[in-house]
């Protein structure tokens, strides 16, 4: 397992009782994980004094708990970029701290790759890939089919001090645009893609992950460019582990281009632990 143990204004201090504690920036939250399935004892001091925890609610979906007064909105930092963190109403902050592993190794990637990079992240969300593709020194088009998210990026790259750089912003269907892409014979040196276990789109088309993955990455060969430096598959679905993944993308990146094929979960170190929180699984094709 890879673990994002680089972070300095964000920590996941306990995890127990199908709920973890964190701390961003001078913010601390509860929020709900189906992953954490122990009941070791919480420390009172800690849990009890948290600003906010997210109740789940028996009809589906939940709400905040505002224990004390929490703003709408604050940054933290991970190096030099930066990011607007905020409780949603679906129990996110617009931030998943465990992808900064994958941050590290893109951006080693493209800084080592001794030529101009052109990057793809699909799925974009607001845009933590992107913002790191993009100040290692990439070309960057980032989709995502939520406007709202969109928007989230575009301010994190302010923030970041990235605004300048040759990052796209496409509100759009992610598979669609990639489509409309290959017609026009755009490639990619790198692609990114987080989709989601299911969804619907604007046409109310069903999308099921275990369904559509296969699919998607034998779309995704025709974009890759001759030499492809990555080929990054994130999943937080939990019938598909880093083995599947690896699996799909080594029958599909991997048949066409001279490389290898790796996976591993992702998580993050629990401070009063000292144990590991598993956050999903990366599969990666890595271009020689």
């Amino acid at each position: 397992m890879r673990i994002a143990d680089r972070w300095e204004s964000y920590k996941l201090l306990d995890a127990s009782g199908g709920e973890k504690l964190e701390r961003w920036g001078k913010t601390t939250l509860i929020r709900p994980d189906p992953q954490i399935i122990w009941n070791t004892e919480k420390d009172e001091r800690l849990w009890n004094g948290a600003d906010a925890r997210y109740l789940r609610s028996s009809a589906g979906g939940g709400s905040w708990e505002m224990r004390k007064a929490v703003p709408k909105s604050w940054e933290i930092e991970y190096g030099d970029l930066r990011f607007k963190i905020g409780p949603t109403g679906f129990k996110h902050t617009g931030l998943f701290p465990e992808q900064a592993v994958n941050w590290d190794y893109m951006s080693e990637k493209i800084k080592s790759a001794g030529r101009e990079v052109s990057v793809l992240n699909l799925f974009a969300y607001t845009g933590g890939a992107t913002l790191a593709c993009a100040a290692a020194g990439a070309k960057v088009c980032h989709v995502d089919a939520a406007k709202g998210m969109v928007d989230w990026a575009r301010e994190n790259a302010a923030l970041s001090g990235l605004s300048a750089r040759p990052i796209r912003w496409i509100v759009d269907d992610c598979v669609k645009f990639l489509k409309r892409e290959i017609r026009r014979g755009n490639k990619y040196d790198g692609i990114i893609m987080d989709p989601p276990s299911y969804g619907r789109g604007p046409g109310g088309e069903v999308w099921k992950l275990e369904d559509n993955i296969y699919e998607l990455l034998e779309i995704c060969v025709e974009a890759l460019s001759d030499e492809p430096l990555f080929f990054l598959l994130n999943s937080y679905t939990a019938g598909l582990s880093a083995g599947v993944m690896e699996y799909l993308v080594g029958e599909t990146i991997g048949k066409k281009f001279s490389g290898c094929v790796w996976s591993s979960e992702i998580g993050l170190r629990v401070e009063k632990s000292g144990g590991v929180l598993p956050c999903g699984s990366t599969a990666v094709f890595e271009g020689r």
